[in-house]
């Protein structure tokens, strides 16, 4: 089975890739990992895309889709993989498309977990780690006992950069004008399978086995 997981930043995805991952059998492959791992053994690859983000650019397209076709091409994705955070761009569905075509494949599903952005942004904001073990609360859905403190260690938690309401306004903006697009794309493909990602994580990993089971009928 060869999924695509899309979704804004804060739907969940993470969570449930792991899920998918361990009850299909398929790895689950993120672009964050691929370019850690090549920039780690230093490939020529990595060494390139290492440049643009030393510089503070953008990883360009050409360069993003050739790193992920080679992983794709490893022994433990022939039974399927789920992809998360790639493609990001028409550009990188299309190349993808090509990618699978050429190898007389082709992606099962792209499954959206549809959140409110509104939703999206109480989440993300009310998140809170420990700034010393790294436990994470959220303000309203998990909230410490005692208000500030961890109950692990009574560290003091902290708003992580990334949850403040400027950098979540910033993401979802990303999210709109680049990755949006790729759900009209993938509708007109007709594989595009849509799940309610403000309902509890079990509830949204059922309705993706659902989903899922559907489509390897």
């Amino acid at each position: 089975m060869k999924i695509i997981l899309l979704g804004p930043p804060g739907a969940g995805k993470g969570t449930q890739a792991k899920s998918i991952s361990e009850a299909y059998c398929i790895p689950h492959i993120s672009t964050g990992d691929i370019f850690r791992k090549n920039i780690t053994e230093k490939t020529p690859l990595g060494v390139d895309a290492k440049g643009y983000m030393d510089r503070g650019q953008l990883v360009p397209d050409e360069l993003t889709i050739n790193l992920v076709t080679g992983r794709l091409e490893s022994e433990d994705c022939k039974k399927g993989f789920l992809l998360d955070g790639f493609p990001r761009t028409v550009n990188q569905a299309e190349a993808l498309d090509n990618f699978m075509n050429d190898k007389g494949n082709n992606i099962d599903t792209a499954l959206l977990i549809e959140v409110p952005l509104s939703f999206i942004l109480e989440r993300m904001t009310g998140r809170r780690v420990c700034s010393d073990c790294g436990a994470s609360y959220h303000i309203k859905f998990n909230p410490p006992k005692k208000e500030g403190k961890c109950d692990l260690c009574q560290g003091s938690l902290i708003q992580r950069k990334d949850d403040t309401l400027e950098t979540v306004n910033e993401r979802l903006d990303v999210y709109k004008k680049q990755t949006q697009p790729l759900v009209e794309y993938y509708k007109k493909s007709n594989i595009l399978k849509t799940v309610d990602g403000t309902k509890t994580i079990d509830s949204v990993f059922e309705d993706i086995r659902e989903i899922l089971g559907a489509v390897n009928k």
